[in-house]
């Protein structure tokens, strides 16, 4: 039913789909997903994904996330792991520690933790269930 991969490509058939957590839902428990998540509502638990998370301005997630790259527009209690990419978007809100290679932190963010800069060879990174950053070829 799933193809595994794509014709000439090594990613899952649907890494490029997004998965919506929408405004007014409240998901208790961890997620795990292959493909993009965003998240409109809350989600009390850890979020693992071997691609983007978008936590937007209504979204909260209460637990750590580990993903490839990561925008924070709303509020995160928990430390985040970014295996490229950080942005702390204005007036989102986050109460932990995170590390990334790479940060972006716009005016008004509120980031109340330690950050550790993590450095890699310039290639696609995912990143493992431990925090670890893997490198593909």
């Amino acid at each position: 039913m799933f193809s595994k991969k794509r014709d000439g490509d090594n990613r899952a058939a649907y890494a490029d789909k997004v998965s919506i957590i929408a405004q007014g839902m409240h998901i208790v428990g961890d997620l795990e997903s292959e493909g993009d998540i965003r998240i409109d509502g809350i989600v009390s638990g850890s979020v693992f994904c071997k691609s983007k998370v978008v936590v937007i301005a209504t979204g909260r997630v209460i637990g750590d996330i580990q993903a490839v790259s990561v925008d924070v527009h709303g509020t995160v209690s928990g430390n985040i792991v970014a295996g490229e990419l950080l942005c702390l978007k204005s007036n989102c809100n986050i109460q932990g520690n995170v590390s990334t290679e790479k940060l972006q932190i716009e005016p008004n963010a509120i980031f109340n933790g330690n950050c550790t800069m993590i450095f890699g060879e310039k290639s696609t990174s995912t990143v493992d269930r431990a925090g670890l950053v893997l490198q593909e070829n």
